[in-house]
């Protein structure tokens, strides 16, 4: 399914940036919020049609506890179209935390000398990996600093040695990267280890802003970054994921932006981003902020669930930067992804004990601790489906919008067995005791939701999981 690009001052090429402020401003303050209005924006999103820009603006400007109830309750419906009960689980590898820029928001940024800098030795990065998988991690996100030491060569290199890493049962089996935007001959060099998803955040979409935060190093270059994913789509890599820190600008304009970034990904290349993250500043080294931007719990997820309606077929990650309480509430507006078990310091998670959080080699600090383990329990608690799968990347189920919100009975076919299968492992080799009666328990009620020829063949792929068989999946 094809989408037409909205008619905007600034036309879509690509390579060429595509915000234009007084335009997005325009709409957030022009547009209107009827009840009307919104209810008919909302069914239009339950058909799992893309809002336009103008559709996102009234939802923006909803006001009053019912129309917002509706919204959010909107949010949740379509999540149970798109995705079902799926909440598909990862976590996140600091690999090195050098960095020659200057964010003010960051506890990586160059200025800051009381920064302890390190990159992770290939020794010490298997440890890691081994750490997770132990944990029954099969989805990794690599994060790196924005340093010359992190080049594309060494990105592909330290890819290549996470799928190399196998220990007992365990094997990560997707490798996601955050780093650095590059040149389009480096996107097709990462692009060649095998990564999944190349997450670039713009951070704020507003370019003024920008300049506010970003004071040296290569990422001052606001129109380098706000174009890298079409570096990397022309590279090739057609599965990448966008964001915006919220807290450095109006939360309503990065709405917006995000909006329009995925209008543009569709106009030039007819596939919009596989995920949208949308982080909130939280305590980092020698913080630097304009507080007047801060982003309310209430404001946070009312633009979750707006961000669900308007881009239908995305992921939405949410990360453990939100304290439990929050991550549980937002959850039902739409997310999709979230991680599990988290610790951000380098080499924390093959660490002998754990240690006290410091902020000098933290990026920032996260405010959901919990083990792998608790996260699942909770979200078997709350009638959840965990899932580890990464089936569809290696089956060639990708390309536009991933498939999922245009193919009937994809979710029935596909999604749910392969989330049973994964959580079939994870039960097998990692849970015990009660959190493995209540992991049977859940797989048992969503079989019998299954197509009777579907459900007989996940049957039978359990038993053969429960023989010794891995990595089994439709």
């Amino acid at each position: 399914m094809r989408f037409t690009p909205e008619k905007l001052s600034i036309p879509d090429q690509r390579m060429k940036a595509f915000i234009d402020p007084d335009e997005l401003w325009r709409l957030i303050n022009n547009t209107k919020a009827d009840k009307t209005r919104v209810r008919e924006i909302i069914s239009k999103s339950l058909a799992k049609n893309r809002l336009t820009l103008e559709e996102t603006a009234v939802l923006i400007n909803a006001s009053g506890t019912d129309l917002m109830e509706e919204i959010k309750q909107g949010a949740k419906e379509l999540k149970k179209i798109v995705y079902g009960n799926r909440i598909v689980l990862f976590a996140p590898l600091y690999v090195g935390n050098k960095c020659s820029n200057n964010c003010q928001y960051c506890g990586f940024r160059a200025s800051n000398k009381d920064a302890v800098r390190k990159t992770l030795a290939d020794t010490e990065l298997t440890l890691e990996v081994e750490a997770l998988e132990d944990n029954g991690q099969k989805r990794l996100i690599l994060v790196y600093g924005e340093h010359p030491d992190y080049s594309a060569e060494y990105i592909a290199h330290t890819v290549r040695l996470v799928y190399g890493v196998k220990k007992g049962h365990g094997e990560i089996r997707r490798v996601n990267i955050n780093a650095a935007p590059f040149d389009i001959e480096g996107f097709r060099k990462i692009g060649e280890a095998g990564i999944g998803t190349y997450q670039v955040f713009q951070e704020t979409y507003h370019p003024e802003a920008y300049t506010w935060y970003h004071l040296g190093g290569k990422k001052k270059e606001y129109e380098w970054r706000l174009t890298s994913l079409d570096r990397a789509q022309e590279a090739g890599i057609d599965d990448v994921g966008i964001g915006a820190l919220f807290g450095l600008y109006d939360w309503r304009f990065e709405v917006m932006g995000l909006v329009r970034h995925t209008n543009h990904l569709e106009a030039c290349y007819n596939v919009g981003p596989h995920t949208i993250s949308f982080p909130r500043i939280k305590d980092a080294a020698k913080l630097n902020l304009k507080e007047e931007y801060s982003v309310t719990d209430s404001d946070f997820s009312k633009l979750v669930a707006i961000l669900r309606l308007a881009v239908p077929y995305t992921g939405l990650i949410l990360t453990a930067r939100e304290a439990p309480d929050v991550r549980r509430e937002v959850i039902e507006y739409g997310v999709s992804q979230i991680d599990g078990g988290t610790k951000i310091e380098l080499g924390s998670y093959s660490a002998s004990q754990n240690e006290d959080q410091n902020l000098n080699r933290e990026q920032f600090r996260i405010s959901d601790a919990r083990s792998l383990a608790e996260v699942i329990d909770e979200l078997l608690n709350n009638d959840y489906l965990p899932s580890f799968c990464t089936s569809c990347y290696r089956m060639g189920r990708t390309g536009e919008h991933f498939m999922e919100f245009s193919v009937p009975g994809f979710i029935k076919r596909f999604c749910t067995p392969n989330a049973i299968l994964t959580l079939s492992e994870y039960i097998c080799d990692y849970a015990s005791g009660e959190l493995a009666e209540k992991g049977w328990k859940a797989i048992e009620k969503n079989l019998i939701t299954l197509e009777p020829g579907v459900m007989n063949t996940t049957r039978e792929k359990i038993e053969k999981i429960k023989a010794g068989e891995r990595d089994l999946y439709f």
